[in-house]
């Protein structure tokens, strides 16, 4: 069998120059030289191949904000134009509708004066019958006063005298006392 083999590290001390490699003073013509041409190559392709992609970009938005702003302010002008027209109609059905009111406000003001004056015409042509008829009764009764009256008085002589009184007689007398 085998003997493990041991190792042993040893530790060396630095040397004086060591440190970070950035901040050493012999290295910095060859870290200029390799920053310019690192910058040099972002460079061109940043100005090759990114910028003419990023000013597409920004040129295509740029174009799509002002297509978007056209169309919005179509839009708002269309918007426009119907509200207008709305408020057109509007105003048209609210004059409509006023003369509507008033049309109708007449005609029944009309259907009233004529159902007001009718109803008067029949309350009149009732209280004329009424008076007619009321006059008739008058008549009527004053010759049945009359009649009786003139009975009265030919019962009257003839009970008080034993005479008989002719009809026309006792219509005479009665019409002679009544004053007609």
């Amino acid at each position: 069998m085998q003997q493990p083999a041991h190792t042993t590290a040893t530790t060396h001390a630095p040397h004086k120059g060591a440190g970070f490699p950035p901040f050493k003073t012999e290295t910095f013509p060859g870290q200029i030289f390799w920053l310019a041409i690192t910058f040099v190559f972002l460079f061109v392709v940043l100005w090759r191949v990114a910028g003419p992609r990023i000013g597409g970009a920004i040129a295509m938005r740029k174009d799509k904000i002002a297509s978007d702003l056209g169309a919005a302010e179509a839009h708002r002008k269309e918007a426009d134009a119907a509200s207008a027209a709305y408020d057109t109609a509007l105003a048209a059905a609210r004059a409509r509708s006023r003369a509507m009111d008033d049309e109708n406000r007449k005609r029944i003001n009309d259907e009233i004066e004529r159902a007001k004056a009718k109803a008067e015409a029949e309350a009149h042509d009732a209280m004329a019958k009424a008076d007619a008829g009321i006059a008739a009764s008058r008549s009527e009764a004053k010759g049945h006063v009359l009649q009786a009256a003139q009975d009265a008085a030919a019962q009257i002589v003839a009970r008080l005298t034993g005479d008989k009184v002719s009809p026309e007689e006792a219509a005479a007398a009665v019409r002679a006392v009544a004053g007609s």
